[in-house]
């Protein structure tokens, strides 16, 4: 099989390749970029993998007057740029001892070894500067059945990085087919979790950003409860409501959106558990807060914005597993769009300070409590000036 695009062809790509194969040695994409372009989706990160090792990368680079960056020598990684585009390049290797998140490395000359240290089969594909796939260990069938299975030994690459747990479910919701989840995998997932609480929250909180934001997480999500790692990661959620949460995402055209999905799931102290931003954790406590406060979508909407009205209303119909009620989103949108009539200035110098504040809130009260419908002379009629 061949891979092809434009991006495969785009000349800093293949000055890259040609550079190493000026000094004697084999290059080859490698992992996501491969996967991506073998299934039609758009590719990201351009990664290389080769036989040269990294100093000999680094000597071809210096001498083609190429930028070269040692992003990760330890582990047989430099960075060449080229036309400001960054390719990252790694040597073949093989872990020689891990720690189950770090791994200490050998260089190999085998591009089977080099294949069997990946996470998952479809990760461990390689293409060459043509596209000619290369596929040592059946990794493109199972790309294109949608089947997410860790190489060789499932156990053994847990073991290796207990990361690679999460990054199961992850590319489970990202790439699984209609088979359903890997048994093998998620049994060791199941049996190994308790590694995960040596894995940095920061590591997990992206982890679950990116799989709920895959267009329906909701298998994904299912296996982890059912095996017991959502509530590990996450004590005391519940998936029940994400399912009716993403149909109604798809019936209403709304894209996903990592803090929605999540407050669908509950759970105690998650901006601790996921390390979430301040701006992420200001926004979970408003649509938890929101589904069972007060205020139509209009005042919410006004208040907060149409976005944030229209997640609240789908939480809303999610949790309670009712419909969005009629009309609710064109509310949110014509509360999101209005504009209160009065300035300051309409109110001076009758009121100042403190006063010409609290009359200005008790205006937009009367205002919003009319459905934005007084005008600025209905307001200020009864205005004692």
């Amino acid at each position: 099989m061949k891979i092809t695009g434009d991006w495969l062809h785009a000349p800093h790509l293949q000055s890259v390749f040609k550079l190493i194969a000026a000094g004697g040695f084999s290059a080859y994409l490698v992992g996501g970029s491969v996967r991506d372009a073998v299934l039609g989706r758009s590719v990201g990160d351009l990664d290389l993998a080769t036989d040269a090792r990294p100093d000999q990368v680094i000597a071809l680079a210096k001498a083609a007057d190429v930028r070269c960056v040692p992003t990760g020598l330890d582990h047989g990684t430099v960075t060449l740029v080229v036309q400001g585009v960054p390719h990252e390049i790694t040597s073949f290797r093989r872990d020689v001892e891990t720690d189950g998140r770090h791994a200490r490395v050998a260089f190999t000359d085998d591009i089977a070894e080099d294949a069997r240290r990946r996470d998952f089969t479809m990760n461990a594909l390689y293409a060459g500067a043509d596209g000619t796939v290369i596929d040592p260990l059946g990794g493109l069938a199972d790309a294109l059945a949608g089947r997410v299975r860790f190489v060789e030994d499932a156990e053994r690459r847990i073991c290796e990085d207990y990361l690679r747990i999460l990054r199961f479910f992850r590319f489970y919701a990202w790439f699984g087919g209609q088979d359903g989840i890997d048994a093998e995998g998620l049994a060791a997932a199941a049996r190994h979790q308790d590694g995960l609480d040596g894995i940095a929250r920061e590591r997990v909180g992206q982890e679950m950003r990116k799989l709920l934001l895959a267009s329906d997480p909701t298998p994904a999500i299912a296996a982890m409860q059912s095996s017991g790692i959502l509530a590990r990661i996450l004590p005391g959620s519940d998936n029940s409501a994400l399912g009716l949460l993403v149909h109604l995402e798809g019936e209403y055209d709304v894209p996903p959106c990592a803090m929605r999905r999540l407050a669908t799931l509950g759970g105690t102290s998650v901006p601790d558990q996921l390390r979430l931003s301040n701006a992420e954790a200001a926004r979970l406590a408003m649509l938890r807060d929101a589904v069972s406060g007060e205020g139509g979508p209009g005042v919410f909407g006004y208040r907060h914005g149409y976005d944030m009205a229209r997640d609240v209303l789908l939480l809303r119909a999610a949790l309670l597993e009712t419909p969005v009620p009629d009309g609710a989103l064109a509310a949110a949108k014509e509360g999101a769009e209005a504009s209160f009539p009065i300035k300051a200035a309409d109110l001076m110098p009758t009121f100042n300070g403190p006063a010409l504040g609290a009359e200005l809130k008790e205006l937009e009260s009367r205002w919003v409590a009319s459905g934005f419908t007084l005008s600025k002379n209905d307001l200020l009629k009864d205005v004692q000036r």
